[in-house]
């Protein structure tokens, strides 16, 4: 993506089944489990560049003894990387004065902070919220109690936060932050402390001594009950895990599936990850022995070992997010390689019209390095497209002229591929504030001189989707030029992005996505520009009334107008009187969207069409916004 984008955050659970002495053993280490958590989150590294941290429990400490431990980082170099040094270098220094400690299990659990069997690994991007440490996961409800003690990380993003509060403030409580993050901790911490304050109450009634009583809540604590009770007012994508101090843990999936989740067991262990492919090559298993977590459910693991998957809220329409097969996810899944591919095929279509189909003068490229995937697929297309006209024309010379020269020379021609544009990974336009990224995003893109003929040869560069547009206005765009083409076209294997998103993506400010800025335009030539108050009067009276999530009344800026005109609108503004030659962009039809991804249906970002009351909610105030000119997030 040329835009880079913060987006979803990782999410990684390790529960070893069998004390460290086992995998001591068997694996030869006893930091078996903990190195199983680092090499999943390295394998999930894409999905958080701005912090990590990570929760150990212990479950068989005696009293006395910490059995808790977490580190949080904010760190510009990889995260992930940078907090498991730091807890090496704590290693090492116990080492020093301990050097047989590697090889006695149960003392190197008492001194080793993250020995534990429980273990929650989480990488952050700052979809909301400050850079600062407290924000980050995993975040921590303390208490005496073994079973009151919650940990919470996740990959989520709630809508309604505001009455979220409320409901907080109703049950008595008085949070210190207004995050979503601190809200989703209290809530379940709420209804866990009443699940033990019940239990304990109950079996005290029993005569049970209260030592005992700990034991037995610990052993039949109703998390999926717990569970059901915080989740009922949630309104997002979330994929959460939580652990508790006595050995419990969980993972809960929302109602529609937005935000992934996958899971594996065997008889040594239960993982859970963002991701499917981190989990296949961190414990070197196959993909179809590794199952999704259904939406609406959580994977609860009691601290006994014994494994469910239960229901704790109605499941809704599914709409999984598509920009992870888009974009997010890393491409080595299986499914979502084949998924990449076959965007790249759909968009090849109106690729060779916007190039006229003339192949022998345009060259083929990608914006690196997610649109790879989807540029094998646009090749193989228009190369079935290029073998097709050379069998017209050998069918169609006459016999005379099919000599083995003249069709040798047909079957000569290729598709024109070249590796035009090159990226400096050591330059990344996100870690700067807004005020500095113009001027960073210039230099993030550098490109292969000698690849076209200059005045000849069109240049068809591939991406995987087309966000804000500043890079390629600012870097690639002019760096492209340079090479002397006859026309550019910009290719996107996703569809126009229109609507903010609310459920783990940073687009939550409409006024900064290409497409909603080219409808505006539009609006004012076409002698529409009415359009924008009516829009926001409506909203206004839809809010007065409670409405506001009942409808998404931002779409009426784009019925005027077509998908080609919006891009060919959105091609006018990326143009520069300096670029000496024509643009054009082109988009994936949204229509044939759901031909590459028939199972994840979540659109919103581009149809508008929001999988809960509180994405309309969060639209119509970014609409709002904009006309207000509240620089400021809709959530």
């Amino acid at each position: 993506m040329s835009d880079a984008l913060k987006h979803e955050c990782g999410l990684a659970v390790v529960r070893l089944k069998h004390p460290l002495a086992y995998y001591h053993q068997k694996y030869g280490s006893v930091l078996w489990g903990f190195n199983k958590l680092y090499l999943l989150m390295g394998k999930m590294h894409n999905r958080g560049q701005d912090g990590a941290g990570l929760a150990s429990i212990k479950l068989h400490t005696p009293a006395g003894q910490p059995y808790l431990a977490w580190e949080r980082i904010i760190e510009p170099s990889p995260p992930w990387q940078v907090l498991f040094k730091t807890i090496d270098q704590q290693l090492q220094r116990t080492l020093r004065d301990e050097p047989d400690l590697l090889s006695d299990p149960e003392r190197f659990q008492l001194r080793f902070p993250y020995g534990g069997e429980l273990l929650m690994g989480h990488l952050r991007y700052a979809t909301h919220g400050s850079l600062a440490v407290d924000n980050c996961h995993p975040v921590v409800r303390m208490n005496s109690w073994k079973t009151r003690t919650l940990v919470m990380a996740g990959n989520f993003n709630l809508t309604n936060v505001d009455q979220l509060i409320d409901k907080l403030v109703d049950l008595g409580q008085h949070p210190q932050h207004g995050t979503d993050t601190v809200t989703v901790l209290e809530r379940v911490g709420h209804f866990l402390d009443r699940a033990v304050q019940e239990a304990f109450e109950r079996y005290k009634a029993e005569g049970l001594p209260n030592a005992t009583i700990s034991e037995q809540i610990a052993d039949t604590l109703d998390l999926q009950a717990v569970l059901a009770r915080s989740a009922r007012s949630w309104d997002g994508g979330y994929a959460m895990g939580g652990l508790l101090g006595h050995g419990d843990c969980f993972v809960a999936r929302d109602p529609n599936g937005i935000r992934p989740c996958f899971w594996y067991e065997d008889d040594e262990l239960v993982v859970a990850a963002s991701e499917r492919p981190a989990i296949a090559t961190a414990f070197n298993v196959p993909i179809e022995a590794i199952a999704e977590i259904p939406p609406a459910h959580a994977l609860i693991v009691k601290r006994s070992g014994h494994t469910q998957v239960a229901q704790i809220t109605e499941p809704a329409e599914r709409r999984s997010c598509s920009f992870e097969r888009i974009y997010f996810s890393r491409g080595t899944d299986r499914d979502i390689y084949r998924e990449r591919i076959h965007l790249g095929r759909l968009v090849a279509e109106p690729i060779l019209q916007a190039v006229g189909y003339d192949l022998d003068r345009t060259v083929f490229s990608y914006i690196p390095n997610t649109s790879q995937s989807a540029f094998w697929g646009l090749l193989k297309e228009v190369e079935d497209y290029l073998s097709r006209q050379k069998a017209e024309v050998i069918a169609a010379l006459p016999p005379a002229e099919a000599s083995p020269e003249a069709i040798h020379a047909i079957l000569k021609r290729r598709v024109r591929v070249e590796q035009v544009i090159n990226k400096d990974t050591k330059l990344r336009t996100f870690i700067a504030g807004d005020a500095s990224r113009d001027d960073m995003a210039a230099h993030v893109y550098d490109i292969t001189y000698g690849t076209l003929k200059a005045g000849a040869d069109n240049l068809v560069c591939l991406d995987d989707s087309i966000v804000r547009g500043t890079t390629l206005k600012l870097s690639i765009l002019k760096m492209l030029a340079r090479l002397g083409p006859k026309t550019i076209v910009i290719a996107s294997s996703a569809p126009q992005i229109r609507y903010p998103d609310c459920y783990g993506i940073d687009m939550s400010q409409i006024e900064r996505l290409v497409a909603f800025q080219a409808a505006v335009t539009l609006l004012g030539r076409t002698g529409q520009a009415d359009l924008l108050a009516q829009t926001y009067n409506r909203i206004q009276e839809a809010e007065a009334r409670g409405e506001l999530e009942l409808e998404n009344h931002v779409k009426a800026i784009y019925a005027p107008f077509t998908e080609q005109q919006i891009a060919d609108e959105i091609a006018r503004m990326l143009h520069t009187p300096g670029l000496g030659c024509e643009l054009k962009i082109v988009y994936l039809p949204l229509a044939r969207l759901p031909e590459a991804l028939p199972d994840h249906r979540g659109d919103w970002y581009f149809s508008g069409n929001y999988p809960t009351p509180g994405g309309n909610r969060v639209v119509n105030r970014a609409f709002c916004n904009y006309i207000e000119g509240r620089n400021e997030r809709a959530y």
